[in-house]
């Protein structure tokens, strides 16, 4: 996992990232609130940020611990902490 990332968003302050959502896409949330989802593209000349519901914005997070779990990553229980923090 490496060390944590954040990034601002233009309307709603810092975010943090919460897990890899596949296709070139992280899922983050908002620092403060932490109930304000977003799925993140990177681009080369910005970011294009998508607001999720809480629902899927766990599922996509559970989905990116299953992949870890099946290929044994060795930063599972670092994402598997962030999780339970945001999640549970």
């Amino acid at each position: 996992m490496g060390a944590e990332r954040y990034l601002n968003h233009p309307t709603f302050g810092m975010l943090y990232q919460v897990s890899t959502a596949g296709e070139g896409r992280d899922l983050y949330a908002t620092l403060y609130a932490q109930r304000m989802f977003f799925l993140v593209t990177l681009q080369p000349r910005g970011a294009q940020f998508e607001v999720i519901p809480h629902q899927d914005a766990r599922h996509h997070a559970e989905l990116h611990l299953a992949r870890c779990r099946r290929d044994r990553s060795s930063d599972f229980a670092d994402w598997k902490q962030l999780f339970d923090q945001t999640f549970i």
